[in-house]
């Protein structure tokens, strides 16, 4: 059957259908677009900037506000860090965390969560850091004249020969490929699903709303008293998580870096909650309403100290600009790709923060997706297409699990049966199962495959990585292809004249 041009009209950019005459085939490697800023937007253009690959990265606030409360940075993230060369700035700006202490509203510890195995396991030592440190240290590394801002994306057209995104200042630009990374509420989400649901391709699932059921409290605190926070002046973190008795709330702590604390409170909802609370939804870790639920909150007990503080000390200790309320969506989406846009980050899956993976999993997107980008073989669809797949197939059932793992994590604080059972069982589990359980974890320790190897020092063996193994090798074939075809023209003949 002979090839068709179908053709969408833009303004000035056209889009071009299945049709052998406009195909992109200009040489070099694809230019990227990313959409949002995040610490999986920006650990991705840190990537492409070590590959060579062109990139664009767009945020769509002015200013870098990364609110929040800390992130655990386990033995699987610092081989990457190595690879990066921000290893030791990150290891200069967290402290060390190993375990977590579950206290009852009286002050009293009801069990300890120990992950110190974890250590020697992966070979690193995980590190709590405030979401804001692990973020400016990321951003000082992507060249500035390749951040974009304030660019709040408004539409995407894709085709054949290219992407053209559009943004609410009038601006315009063209790329190859483009990522959205742009959190919950993803703009390139939203353009691409509605695209794909007028085209009746889009699964049932991922044309429902993001499920919630819980509201949560963060903050990052400014420097506090190391004698009313005694806890500080421990060169190890403390983390100690709270579970009320009487009350739909738990709440956490965690003494970090220079006299610093982050903190988050959570609200678990009932059906009748959930409704009312829909409308305080915003953007994830954006800004929301927070003085109503400071207020509520601040005379929630907390360990530590002489035995008498409480939420008041931290929030107190808090700049506004630095609390945060919002929806703790979850879910995990089907569609992650279609034709030259990809989905990455919290854009594909929303994970409940208690299982401490869900930036996690934005730093394994990047990095499996750069493998991929890489070795890209032409800016032709089809092979996008398929590095698209590549990228999928390896992550897809990570974010499952790590979906799952959020979710019972979470079932440790809340106030039903399940979460009382899952509670006894976190008390009570066997030895040896948990041990298989950090082993399972402590595995998975991704590197880039464009980047110089990092000497693997965990007594687990890395479980296998399979863009790094498919992309090492294609690098590897893609280099003798160049040196033969090299070696061809040197040998060929000289015409006489």
């Amino acid at each position: 059957m002979a090839s068709t041009t179908t053709a969408e009209s833009t303004d000035d950019f056209v889009i071009y259908g299945p049709d052998c005459t406009v195909y992109n085939d200009t040489p070099g490697k694809a230019h990227v677009l990313i959409v949002g800023a995040g610490i999986a937007g920006l650990t991705l253009a840190l990537l492409l900037h070590k590959a060579g690959v062109p990139f664009d990265i767009f945020e769509k606030s002015a200013d870098s506000r990364t609110v929040g409360s800390a992130l655990y940075l386990g033995p699987d993230l610092f081989s990457i860090f190595h690879q990066l060369g921000i290893a030791h700035e990150i290891i200069e700006q967290s402290k060390p965390c190993h375990s977590i202490d579950v206290y009852g509203e009286d002050r009293e510890r009801q069990f300890k969560i120990d992950f110190s195995l974890l250590r020697e396991m992966g070979g690193y030592e995980g590190r709590l850091i405030p979401r804001t440190v692990i973020y400016n240290i990321l951003l000082s590394k992507v060249p500035p004249q390749n951040l974009h801002k304030p660019m709040r994306m408004l539409s995407m057209t894709q085709g054949e020969n290219g992407v053209h995104i559009r943004f609410a200042n009038g601006s315009d630009f063209e790329g190859d490929i483009l990522v959205g990374a742009d959190g919950a509420y993803s703009a390139v989400r939203q353009n691409l699903y509605e695209k794909l649901k007028k085209d009746k391709s889009l699964p049932a699932s991922d044309a429902k709303d993001l499920p919630f059921s819980c509201v949560c409290l963060a903050g990052h605190s400014g420097p506090l008293d190391p004698e009313k926070f005694t806890e500080l002046k421990d060169p190890q973190c403390h983390f100690y998580n709270t579970i009320g008795t009487s009350k739909p709330y738990s709440w956490a702590y965690f003494t970090t870096h220079n006299n610093v604390a982050c903190w988050n409170v959570f609200l678990y909802l009932d059906k009748e909650s959930t409704k009312l609370h829909n409308n305080f939804r915003t953007t994830d870790w954006g800004e929301g309403a927070v003085e109503s639920m400071c207020d509520e909150v601040r005379n929630f007990p907390i360990p530590g100290g002489d035995g008498t503080l409480t939420l008041a000390d931290l929030i107190d200790g808090t700049p506004k600009s630095q609390m945060t309320k919002v929806m703790l969506e979850e879910k995990v989406f089907d569609t992650w790709y279609h034709c030259r846009t990809v989905l990455i980050g919290d854009a594909v899956h929303k994970i409940h923060p208690a299982g401490g993976q869900g930036a996690l999993l934005g730093f394994h997107d990047a990095i499996a997706l750069a493998n991929w980008i890489n070795v890209l073989p032409s800016k032709r669809v089809k092979h996008i297409e398929y590095i698209f797949k590549q990228y999928k197939k390896e992550r897809y059932p990570f974010a499952k699990a790590a979906y799952n793992h959020g979710r019972n994590m979470s079932n440790v604080s809340d106030k039903d049966l399940k979460a009382t059972i899952t509670r006894y069982i976190s008390k009570n589990m066997p030895h040896w199962l948990w041990v298989l359980f950090l082993k399972k974890i402590s595995a998975q320790r991704p590197q880039a495959s464009f980047l110089p190897y990092v000497e693997d020092k965990g007594t687990v063996k890395a479980a296998y990585q399979h863009s790094y193994v498919k992309t090492a090798k294609m690098m590897k074939d893609q280099a003798a292809a160049r040196e033969a075809a090299e070696a061809a023209v040197q040998d060929a003949p000289v015409a006489s004249a």
